[in-house]
């Protein structure tokens, strides 16, 4: 349990490009498309600072790889369901990672009008009930 005067450090993972076939027409699930996904880990790594040593973080790879077999290698229907997988994957792995933010970026989302980006971001800590 995270002590209350702890403070977290974080790793990030930004920009992680993909190509997926989610959502919920048809032409999406079919054509696909590029999925952009940004990943923050909140961990303690003091631990990791003093040893210099790989065991006592998290090895980025490893998340980039979690993030891979979500967007490419499962379908959905929402970006918000591709998220919540993330996290749920992440924090199931890595017990010392005490919350992860995921935001899943879908700059081609069939919006009939101009814009940028569709993103939805999402927090989730260790111990949270799932509903």
């Amino acid at each position: 349990m995270q002590k209350t005067n702890e403070k977290l450090d974080k790793i990030a993972l930004s920009g992680m490009k993909f190509y997926g076939y989610h959502g919920c027409l048809n032409e999406e699930r079919e054509q696909g498309q590029d999925f952009y996904v940004d990943v923050t880990l909140s961990l303690s790594l003091h631990s990791a600072g003093k040893s210099d040593e790989l065991k006592n973080t998290v090895n980025y790879a490893s998340v980039f790889e979690i993030v891979k077999s979500v967007v490419e290698g499962q379908r959905f229907h929402l970006i918000e369901a591709i998220a919540e997988r993330i996290a749920d994957l992440i924090l199931g792995r890595y017990s010392e990672v005490r919350a992860v933010e995921v935001t899943v970026h879908k700059p081609a989302a069939p919006i009939p009008g101009d814009f940028q980006d569709a993103a939805v971001t999402i927090r989730r800590a260790q111990g949270e009930q799932k509903a």
